[in-house]
């Protein structure tokens, strides 16, 4: 039967974790790095790309612009629709004007006058009815428009308000925000290993715009026995060897051991290995010099302490 060269590195992984001597446990993975993927947040097209793969970056550099002129016409708009609904909002707390007040009640004054006169008509049979009911409409308006006068908003009108103002306002923040989102910053430090997009292109919310890896450090996954699992602690030393250095040893600790038992790795073509329980164990590298690779196959040995 053959195996492929991953199912290969998987079987030495298990089939050799332990190396006889009781000094060290061996086993094979493959060198990782820590990859963060950066998409867009907003819909437009690419207006400028300001970093390449394999350029370092640091946190907070701006590495694309999308172009946001759709986004700023939509955030002037409502940031007048909040101007207009905090000046409502300020009226209702502040109620009538004065001379407002005055007015309604002259109105009401100069309609109660009225009122009186047509009833005078009325019992002397010189006006109708309909005109006397007409005149005591507008003193009934009038009057009820006097008395809102002279008690302000009420509390629901304030709060109907102020709820307008301050949705107004997060939908602008909203706006904001998106407009901020044009400009695609790297969230962490690290070098760009791909780029997804080119210049005039359009780009949609949620496509991946480019992966940052930080190289400065790479991680190694193991699976480890049920019977070796004691032997391995956290911060224990880690010696790593990979091929192509020769017999150059790397120094790496153990920095996550599952708590977890699962099955051996499907890719496993036999029954038997498919069906050991064995643990995951993560060893972290420095790798200041940048010399280790993602995907190269990697020896590990973990060194058993008083050993």
């Amino acid at each position: 039967m053959k195996y492929t060269i991953g199912c290969i590195i998987l079987w030495l992984s298990l089939a050799g974790c332990n190396n006889g001597d009781g000094t060290r446990i061996s086993a094979t993975g493959t060198i990782e790095a820590t990859d963060v993927t950066i998409s867009a947040q907003v819909a437009g097209v690419i207006k400028l790309i300001r970093a390449e793969e394999g350029t370092v970056v640091r946190p907070g550099d701006t590495l694309m612009i999308i172009d946001n002129t759709d986004w700023q016409y939509q955030l002037v708009q409502m940031e007048a629709a909040q101007e207009t609904a905090e000046a409502q909002y300020r009226l209702a707390l502040k109620g009538p004007r004065e001379e407002d007040i005055l007015q309604a009640e002259a109105n009401y004054k100069n309609a109660l006058g009225d009122l009186k006169r047509m009833e005078e008509l009325y019992r002397g049979k010189t006006i109708t009815e309909k005109q006397l009911d007409d005149v005591r409409m507008r003193f009934i308006v009038n009057q009820q428009l006097w008395e809102k006068m002279k008690h302000g908003s009420r509390p629901e009108e304030i709060d109907i308000a102020r709820a307008r103002r301050d949705q107004a306002k997060a939908l602008a923040a909203s706006l904001q925000k998106k407009v901020n989102d044009c400009m695609i910053i790297a969230p962490v430090g690290g070098t760009i290993t791909k780029r997804f997009a080119e210049q005039g292109e359009l780009a949609t919310t949620g496509m991946a715009l480019y992966r940052i890896s930080d190289l400065s450090s790479m991680d190694i996954t193991i699976y480890v026995s049920e019977t070796d699992l004691p032997k391995v602690q956290l911060n224990q030393l880690a010696i790593v060897n990979i091929d192509a250095f020769g017999k150059k040893d790397f120094e790496g600790k153990v920095v996550f051991l599952s708590s977890t038992a699962e099955f051996t790795p499907k890719n496993i073509q036999t029954k038997d290995e498919r069906t050991k329980l064995v643990f995951a164990v993560k060893v972290k590298v420095p790798n200041p010099d940048g010399v280790l690779k993602a995907g190269i196959p990697a020896d590990v040995s973990l060194i058993i302490a008083g050993q």
